[in-house]
């Protein structure tokens, strides 16, 4: 099992920059696919970003491509995910979250996740 803290949120105006941080606990951490996953007031929690176990490989949602990069630390136990170009629309609750099975975008994969932490970006 892992747990999840994210930190890093916070309100900025658009075009600036944020990065979020997630520290997981356990000696296991090297061994989950690691993701990023927002959720915007009234919407579905969506996929965001993620990271294989090595670090290696990631995949983005088509509209971070670019702005965003996942990144991981597997000796701190840390996954980061740098957000550049903010936009209003990317206001939302981020989630970090582990996958058991490695790297994904579906939602259903990952078994374990934090608590979240806001971002909000004004115009």
């Amino acid at each position: 099992q892992v747990q999840l803290i994210e930190s890093g949120g916070g309100l900025v105006q658009a075009g600036d920059s944020l990065r979020l941080s997630c520290a997981a606990s356990g000696r296991t951490f090297s061994s989950y696919g690691m993701g990023w996953f927002r959720q915007a007031p009234g919407k579905e929690r969506e996929f965001v970003a993620a990271v294989s176990v090595s670090g290696a490989n990631t995949y983005y949602a088509d509209f971070v491509k670019g702005r965003f990069a996942i990144s991981r630390d597997n000796a701190k136990n840390t996954v980061y995910l740098q957000m550049n170009s903010l936009k209003p629309e990317d206001t939302a609750v981020y989630y970090c979250a582990a996958s058991p099975g490695g790297i994904s975008t579906k939602t259903n994969a990952y078994h374990y996740w934090g608590q979240g932490t806001q971002v909000t970006v004004s115009s």
